[in-house]
């Protein structure tokens, strides 16, 4: 039912109305159960949401195949002229160490350790981890790092390959932060996919 209030314009009294319910009440977790749990439409359904407790759970995957997948994730650090000044031979020397392969180390740590971090990731054996960071040529102070992991599994590495390259990354500004805060890290995201139920390419990649 519309409530009313009585407001004066210009010495004009009318009757505005408040509210205005076109729809029944329903509870907030119903509406969320509904728009998420519709089984026959892959594109509503937060996989890591049970359609029945509505409560957050690890995705089932007793029943799938195994099949070969395979992930590429890529991010950007930009780090400032100074930093940039210190490379050669295709790596940056630190009071640390070398700073580009202390990276490649601790994100195959972090691609290893991907469900000790992600709470439903699935535990893996990893079968293929490779990096490749590298300064580019036409940005000079901009690190590319792309991350490629593959593995025969019932599960993808969407999330392996991504956090590896967000602990490469922080590796990279850990190294470096002695000589300059001004490290900014960018834009870490899936640049393809393959195996599962479909494979996804990063458009204009």
């Amino acid at each position: 039912i519309a409530r009313f209030m009585r407001t004066s314009l210009l010495g004009v009294r009318f009757r505005l109305p408040l509210t205005v319910s076109l729809y029944p009440k329903v509870s907030y977790q119903y509406q969320q159960s509904r728009f998420f749990s519709q089984e026959n439409d892959h594109h509503n359904i937060l996989t890591h949401v049970d359609n029945k407790t509505n409560q957050p759970t690890m995705v089932d995957v007793s029943h799938k195949n195994p099949t070969v997948r395979e992930a590429h994730a890529r991010c950007f650090v930009q780090l400032p002229q100074k930093i940039r000044e210190l490379f050669g031979d295709g790596e940056i020397k630190s009071s640390k160490g070398p700073v580009f392969a202390t990276a490649i180390v601790a994100g195959t740590m972090a691609v290893k350790k991907t469900s000790d971090l992600i709470p439903f990731c699935h535990p893996l054996s990893i079968e293929k981890c490779k990096f490749n960071i590298q300064l580019l040529s036409d940005l000079p102070t901009r690190v590319q790092i792309d991350c490629v992991v593959s593995i025969s599994g019932k599960t993808g590495v969407e999330m392996e390959a991504l956090t590896g390259c967000n602990v490469a990354a922080l590796t990279v500004y850990d190294m470096c932060k002695a000589l300059s805060h001004d490290i900014v890290i960018t834009n870490c995201h899936l640049v393809k996919k393959t195996g599962g139920k479909s494979d996804y390419k990063l458009p204009h990649e």
